[in-house]
């Protein structure tokens, strides 16, 4: 990987990171449209490293509200009725179901996860399912003609069997083309959240998760055709562009729609699917061969 390749692949992870469109999905369809080698799960783990600690900066004051509140909970009984300290367990609890899953399908996440086919499939089947949970939001909020729709849980609605569902949903995003942040606010407005408040929990539910894979792919950089220095240029990209995106798409969501995402996931899932079968793409183009 060279160092032009490193931008604009950092360029990609830090615009879609947060939009519910994947970004391990792009990386992958970047390097495969441009006719460049597969960044690979490792690469695609470590520059989110940079977009995750766009998050720690952004959602600052509240992380730091939850990690203060949770630790005082581990010895002031009195503490575990706190909402912070209750997110602090909450955002463990979701991140047990892609602990256990992101080791027990590692190979299958580094190989058959990357089929172009796959890609194109999840891309547009989340796109489908994350259409449907917007409009029925979007329907219950507005009610009926002679009444308001019924108000969506916030994060103080939160527990267990709920975090647990957001847990799920994020682990689904190990699959290219789910997008974590579109299976978890997908989950959440299905679960009757409101759009921001399952966005904001599916970005601290993030954290861990991201932190942890990618620091343990550290290991991989050297290997192949990824080296240290774009690696980390990439990942400080990503970083840079990813706090941009954040702080215009948890504004966005405010008053606008998912639909432009969904026509794009779905769009883009028919035009991978024709290229595939027009023989313009392999379905494992820039993959290693075996």
């Amino acid at each position: 990987m060279n160092w032009f390749e490193s931008l604009i692949l950092g360029l990609v992870q830090g615009l879609t990171e947060f939009l519910p469109i994947s970004s391990s999905a792009h990386l992958r369809l970047t390097a495969a449209f441009a006719g460049w080698h597969d960044p690979g799960a490792a690469f695609t783990a470590i520059t989110q490293i940079g977009t995750e600690a766009a998050v720690l900066i952004y959602f600052r004051k509240d992380i730091a509200r939850i990690v203060s509140a949770w630790f005082g909970s581990l010895t002031d009984k009195a503490m575990r009725a706190d909402h912070d300290a209750r997110m602090g367990w909450l955002v463990i609890v979701g991140s047990i179901p892609i602990g256990v899953l992101g080791v027990t399908l590692k190979d299958h996440i580094e190989g058959p996860f990357r089929d172009l086919r796959l890609i194109a499939t999840t891309l547009i089947v989340l796109g489908i399912v994350l259409g449907v949970a917007d409009r029925l939001a979007a329907r219950a909020r507005e009610g009926g003609r002679h009444r308001a729709g019924p108000a969506r849980k916030d994060l103080t609605d939160l527990g267990v069997k709920d975090g647990l569902i957001f847990g799920f949903c994020q682990a689904m995003a190990l699959i290219p083309g789910v997008s974590r942040s579109g299976a978890t606010i997908s989950g959440g407005l299905l679960m009757s959240y409101s759009r921001e408040a399952a966005a904001r929990y599916s970005f601290l539910l993030a954290i861990p998760a991201v932190l942890a894979s990618g620091l343990f792919e550290l290991k991989a950089v050297g290997e192949g055709h990824v080296s240290w220095g774009p690696t980390i240029f990439a990942t400080v990209v990503a970083f840079g562009v990813g706090y941009a995106v954040i702080a215009w798409f948890m504004k966005f969501i405010t008053t606008k729609s998912f639909m432009p995402f969904v026509v794009y996931r779905i769009a883009l899932g028919l035009v991978l699917f024709a290229l595939i079968w027009l023989g313009v793409l392999s379905p494992d183009s820039g993959q290693p061969s075996h």
